[in-house]
């Protein structure tokens, strides 16, 4: 057996709990920070303007360094990767990097999250290198609204086609995210779930949360799921399912007319922190263990310093093993704290 080999099946086999006994079972990694987006809540203009400096290409993690650290990720436990950004679309040749994540010993799932206005030139060569699902952001079926929320951009139906090539292309079950704010899109919600109910494409519904540290968040800004819901069933009787596996983060839902499926995510209203088995790494090596997160790990450094593979498992490991991030669950407290230190933005880490 050759020792890389080996050493993955040693790690599987003691595969790290954390502090509050949590396994790593998912893997979100950013190929890119840069978007071809400016939504207010996560890269506002004024923000990252013409003159804004991103990552250089030598500051990202090539594909042959995401690859080998996906594989000892892998070898700790892991069985989901999603692919994101910033816009992930954007990375030259991302269809290469799945394939090599999909060729992974231990067969993980690989899935990707878009803004889906690249999605209609990339889908068939994205399934055709062995990506199983698609997850694209849509906010708005309103052309104005949409042109808000992503910052001054028309482009609703390029995303619309990106969808339709993707469900074309088999990349399913194809999920569609939409983050919704009280008086900004939340009167549209239900014309989401109208456009694509029956389908196949599932709808799940995010309440707005307090990601980073620009998006001028406010607790009277969420529409809860619970309220949500109730719309939709008073319009389309739902039916609840259960969980595809322990963690996954979305209340799942049937219509009761059989028309499909619809989710709902809750961060604020039903914190899910006690089963996150979720880790985050940033296009430059960085590793985080919340999606709210201050601090994070740099594995590119051992990385390039020519760690072995043993060693950058056991970096990992101490890491997770470490972990005692439950920021939802703390939210009140920690927002009321008088020195509350930033977060990492997500358009650095996906979300």
């Amino acid at each position: 057996m050759p020792p890389n080999e080996r050493v993955v099946q040693i790690a599987h086999a003691r595969g790290p709990r954390d502090a509050l006994a949590r396994p790593l079972r998912d893997l979100r990694i950013s190929v890119m920070d840069r978007c071809n987006f400016r939504c207010p809540y996560c890269m506002p203009r004024d923000t990252f303007h013409d003159s804004y400096r991103f990552m250089k290409s030598a500051e990202r993690l090539s594909f042959e360094e995401i690859v080998r650290l996906a594989r000892l990720f892998v070898a700790l436990g892991v069985q989901k990767i999603r692919v994101t950004g910033g816009e992930p679309l954007l990375r030259a040749n991302l269809a290469d990097l799945v394939g090599d994540l999909t060729a992974l010993p231990g067969g993980p799932d690989v899935a990707l999250t878009t803004n889906g206005v690249l999605l209609a030139k990339y889908a068939s060569e994205l399934k055709a290198a062995g990506l199983a699902r698609v997850t694209v952001s849509l906010d708005s079926l309103d052309p104005e609204i949409f042109r808000k929320l992503c910052g001054g951009f028309d482009e609703l139906e390029a995303v619309l086609a990106g969808i339709e090539h993707a469900r074309r292309a088999g990349l399913t079950p194809l999920k569609v995210n939409t983050v919704v704010q009280r008086g900004v899109n939340d009167a549209g919600a239900l014309d989401i779930a109208a456009r694509f109910r029956g389908t196949g494409v599932v709808v799940r519904y995010i309440e707005y949360m307090d990601v980073g540290n620009r998006n001028r968040w406010q607790p009277d800004l969420v529409v809860p799921s619970a309220e949500l819901h109730a719309r939709i069933h008073a319009r389309w009787p739902l039916v609840p399912l259960s969980r595809n596996y322990v963690g996954e983060v979305a209340q799942r839902y049937a219509y009761a007319d059989g028309e499909g499926e619809i989710g709902f995510i809750s961060s604020i209203s039903q914190p899910f922190c006690g089963d996150c088995s979720r880790a985050r790494l940033s296009s430059d090596g960085v590793l985080y263990t919340c999606l709210f997160a201050t601090h994070g790990l740099d594995l590119r450094a051992p990385l390039r310093a020519g760690a072995s593979d043993e060693e950058l498992l056991a970096i990992v490991r101490e890491r997770w093993t470490a972990r005692a991030d439950r920021y939802s669950e703390l939210r009140a407290t920690l927002r009321a704290g008088a020195a509350q230190e930033p977060k990492v933005e997500m358009n650095y880490i996906g979300g």
